[in-house]
């Protein structure tokens, strides 16, 4: 397995950390080398502070370890489920950062109410139902994979990179580990800004289509115009 993915999974973990995103362990980051079928996710349980790059585990499209001497998270078979289903996702990141999760625990969708939460996500970030019983004990990891793919049909994935997971957390992802966690953290910052107006207007509403319309595609439409041009 090419140690680059391996070294760009650890560093997006480490991000987490960095970004105030995790508390302890709670957290993980994957990313995915389509041509091989191979995904490379964080082990479970291993502290932030002395994690490296060898630490890393390899799992197949299947969630089966083909490389590394720790377990897997134990979140792999949702990231498993999402990669399968989502076929332009590069990265996913599962966090119980404070602010989605309320949201998430809460069973509430964020609403679009300003043009922060416009440039990064098309639409309001929507919410899963509850497993049932006969889900979590069919297997409950893959099962949440499922009723997130259930959740975001009708959705576009690149245009709305998160969803929560009802009464759990958000899970999110990127056309890489690096930008997965980037849309964690805007994530994060957009559920703080619309508690923080639930706060002080408890009926405030979605900023108009055509403005939450405009600030997407400005960004990320086919003529967009935010920053500089690549190279």
């Amino acid at each position: 397995m090419p140690g680059q993915l391996k070294r760009d999974v650890q560093q997006a973990n480490l991000l987490l950390a960095r970004y105030g995103l995790v508390t302890l362990t709670w957290g993980n980051v994957s990313g995915i080398d389509r041509l091989k079928g191979r995904i490379v996710i964080k082990p479970s349980g291993v502290d932030y502070d002395v994690m490296t790059a060898d630490d890393m585990v390899v799992v197949d499209l299947d969630g089966r370890v083909v490389d590394g001497h720790l377990r897997p998270s134990s979140d792999t078979p949702t990231h498993v489920e999402l990669y399968k289903a989502f076929p332009n996702v590069g990265g996913i990141v599962h966090t119980h950062s404070t602010y989605a999760t309320i949201f998430a625990q809460a069973c509430r969708e964020i609403p679009c109410l300003g043009t922060t939460h416009a440039d990064h996500f098309s639409g309001p970030v929507p919410v899963t139902r509850f497993l049932t019983a006969e889900e979590v004990h069919a297997g409950y990891e893959r099962e949440t994979g499922k009723i997130i793919i259930e959740r975001m049909a009708g959705l576009d994935p690149s245009s709305m990179p998160a969803v929560l997971v009802a009464g759990h957390a958000p899970f999110v992802w990127g056309k890489s580990a690096a930008e997965a966690v980037r849309n964690s953290l805007i994530l994060e910052r957009v559920a703080e800004m619309a508690l923080g107006s639930f706060q002080l207007k408890p009926d405030v509403p979605a900023i108009p289509s055509h403005i939450q319309e405009k600030h997407y595609q400005r960004k990320h439409g086919p003529k967009a115009y935010y920053g500089q041009d690549k190279a």
